[in-house]
């Protein structure tokens, strides 16, 4: 069971605390960060580790844990600010990010951090190595669920159809694949650069089970997750985001995708983060 278990009204304050902590950590460190791709999945990753999730930092090795694959591994700046507020490692660590020695690299690296369960960074890696967990706990009559965000431009890497593919036919339910769909990539649009809609139904064609919900609305994003069946197919949940969202001069605006806030721009974002 998940060791917090919030309810909305926490889990939203929780969303406001992580996005301070990305403005902080990015605009300090020396080799920039993912603003926009880190923004744009807070409300997914806080609801899963202060609700969802079957984990805790006091049982990283329980068998019967949940997994979570933060498979676009280049938003890991989100991931190590839920990390850090859940307990895993101290929010002192923020202030490392991507400096010499960190431990806390540019993408997710099991050898250095608390909580990663898996290296990634090389899209479409994620998604595979989710099916192979998955299939090993049905083959061992286990509970475990497994958990995994993809970013929407990331469905360009065919390794993803592949894995679509082998997660139906096993009939892998105990499989949850959040796409976070903001509809940006790198320097445009995915429907610009790769357009992979209409994305519901090229996911029902490989076999899964399909909803959507506002992924930067929290009610919407628990009331999905929890509301999920496991019926014989892995469960996909197109989650509808903002790139960047929460803060007004960043959300929607692909220059930062790699930029990172500065001067002004800090003092701003943290005064629209106030909690409420």
């Amino acid at each position: 069971m998940n060791p917090y278990n919030y309810d909305i009204e926490a889990l939203k304050r929780k969303a406001r605390a992580v996005r301070r902590h990305i403005v902080r950590l990015n605009a300090g460190s020396p080799a920039g960060g993912h603003t926009g791709a880190d923004l744009s999945q807070v409300e997914l990753l806080t609801a899963l580790y202060f609700r969802i999730l079957n984990v805790a930092p006091d049982r990283t090795d329980d068998p019967e844990r949940d997994i979570y694959i933060q498979s676009k591994g280049h938003a890991v700046g989100c991931y190590y600010c839920v990390l850090a507020e859940a307990g895993y490692f101290p929010l002192d660590w923020l202030a490392t990010y991507q400096h010499p020695d960190s431990h806390l690299p540019g993408h997710p690296v099991r050898q250095k951090t608390p909580g990663i369960e898996l290296n990634t960074g090389a899209l479409g890696h994620g998604f595979p190595v989710a099916v192979g967990f998955a299939l090993a706990a049905k083959r061992d009559n286990s509970r475990r669920r497994v958990f995994l965000i993809t970013g929407d431009g990331e469905l360009a890497e065919g390794s993803n159809w592949e894995a679509a593919l082998a997660a139906a036919h096993y009939g892998l339910d105990n499989l949850v694949i959040i796409n976070d769909k903001n509809n940006l990539q790198l320097a445009g649009t995915t429907r610009d650069i790769m357009n992979t809609d209409p994305l519901a139904d090229k996911w029902r064609a490989f076999g899964m089970t399909v909803t959507e919900c506002e992924g930067n609305d929290m009610a919407s994003v628990v009331a999905t997750i929890e509301g999920l069946k496991q019926a014989g197919k892995p469960n996909v949940i197109i989650a509808n985001t903002t790139k960047g969202a929460g803060i007004s001069f960043i959300q929607g605006r692909p220059e930062w995708h790699h930029r990172v806030p500065k001067g002004d721009e800090i003092e701003q974002a943290l005064e629209e983060l106030k909690d409420e």
